[in-house]
């Protein structure tokens, strides 16, 4: 029985640890269902967006008062799970506070800065709650984020709030076992916030102080391997996917489209049709209706969504009440990508299930609506392009659909009959020079 609680803790360990990896491969899995892409180029410039955009979170200090806020959670999250590194080897050992002798004073310091952290990261949890339950926020109260969405993010905000009280709540009684002098707590001094809590302590018996020290700290390690396991199920998997993605970004200008080699070949065999090859040319398609469709790089950005909703706030289309929402472009891609992973989940390859991504979860109106801005692609604090997505749904609805507006269809005609959008035979285009040769 002396090493029940290590051989509880193992156990607990593996199994989460398991299921974190099995759900990390499966979504590996997901986003390479997309359609290869090699962006492996100019790694100096990849890795300086992965300090600048995913580490440093520079895109968020356009709004300096929410970036400071949001740095506090994010280097909370971070750092303060260092301490995790102790509480596992605490728990697979059966000591307690093993680091204590090797670090010495410098043991005080790591925890005093952790604790501080940690009373940053539950304000700022109570602040941001505040501002997407109470005062209601225009980008929180879309109704893309009705039902898991936005439960989702309540959930990790409480989450977070809990994880670092039973932190301090552990610290406090652990310091106050220390002062009645129980064998197993090394004296580690007052910490900077938990020492406040010391007194409310005091007047508790060892069993007591031992109950509630030792629970506080089962409840913040499995509390921290279920919110390992959570992550793949929320948005906050931008936690992890954001430095891939901030690394894999295109390094072109945002207002670079990429064309399409089958469209520009097409063009150059109508102009010259000697250039066309013989023989039976292969069925092209054009744009993408569903997730396979997409490069993976669009399926990567889907699951780095942090449904901030700060594109659609800088979407002209959204602002205009038009049906458009980058943001909701994103979360039915990762949606649909998700009922995809499940459908070769249940039937070990993707049995066809009569859906696309196209029409059944983004709609014609919506990729009408957008006006190629550009607004969402430089607004993202993650280095996600919405713009992409709709770009490829677009083309096929076109190109592949014969689904365009009457006015575009016009337009259409006259580049493939006259070679320009307008309604003239390429004979008669420069006559309205003679007028001039005549007043001349």
């Amino acid at each position: 029985m002396q090493f029940l609680p290590q051989i509880i803790f193992l156990a607990f360990a593996c199994i989460a640890i398991g299921l974190f990896t099995k759900n990390l491969i499966q979504i590996r899995r997901n986003i390479f269902l997309g359609k290869s892409e090699d962006l492996s180029d100019q790694p100096s410039k990849r890795w300086k967006n992965v300090l600048l955009l995913a580490l440093g979170q520079k895109k968020m200090f356009k709004n300096k008062l929410v970036a400071i806020m949001h740095l506090i959670i994010y280097l909370g999250f971070i750092i303060i799970n260092l301490e995790v590194v102790e509480i596992i080897l605490d728990g697979l050992l059966g000591t307690h506070r093993l680091f204590l002798e090797v670090l010495g004073n410098y043991y005080s310091f790591l925890i005093n800065f952790f604790e501080l952290l940690a009373i940053g990261v539950i304000v700022v949890c109570i602040i941001f709650f505040i501002r997407r339950n109470i005062l209601k926020l225009k980008r929180f109260i879309s109704k893309e984020l009705d039902g898991w969405p936005r439960t989702d993010a309540n959930y990790i905000l409480i989450a977070e709030i809990i994880l670092m009280s039973l932190f301090l709540i552990m610290n406090a009684s652990d310091r106050s076992l220390q002062i009645q002098g129980n064998e197993h707590y090394s004296n580690t001094g007052n910490f900077i916030i938990s020492g406040l809590l010391v007194p409310i302590f005091s007047d508790l018996s060892i069993n007591s102080l031992v109950a509630i020290e030792r629970t506080s700290w089962w409840i913040h390690i499995i509390g921290i391997f279920t919110f390992l396991n959570y992550l793949p199920y929320s948005k906050h998997l931008h936690i992890i996917l954001a430095f891939p993605n901030a690394y894999f970004a295109r390094l072109y200008s945002n207002g670079k489209m990429d064309n399409m080699p089958l469209v520009q070949n097409e063009v150059k065999y109508m102009m010259e049709p000697a250039l066309a090859p013989s023989g039976e040319s292969k069925v092209m398609q054009f744009g993408a209706k569903d997730v396979f469709d997409l490069s993976w790089k669009n399926l990567l950005d889907a699951y780095s969504c942090t449904e901030c909703g700060r594109c659609s706030t800088v979407c002209p289309a959204n602002q205009t009440e038009k049906l458009l929402s980058p943001r909701k472009i994103m979360m039915d891609t990762r949606d649909r990508l998700q009922e995809v992973g499940e459908n070769i989940n249940k039937n070990k390859s993707f049995l066809q299930d009569g859906k696309t991504l196209l029409q059944h979860y983004i709609t014609v109106e919506e990729l009408r609506a957008c006006t190629t801005c550009n607004a969402c692609v430089e607004e993202c604090p993650v280095s996600i392009n919405p713009l992409d997505i709709i770009l490829e749904l677009r083309r096929s609805l076109i190109m592949e659909d014969s689904n365009a507006p009457q006015e575009w269809n016009s337009m259409f005609s006259n580049i493939e009959n006259n070679f320009a959008p307008w309604k003239f035979s390429p004979e008669d285009r420069d006559k309205w020079t003679e007028d001039l040769n005549k007043e001349s």
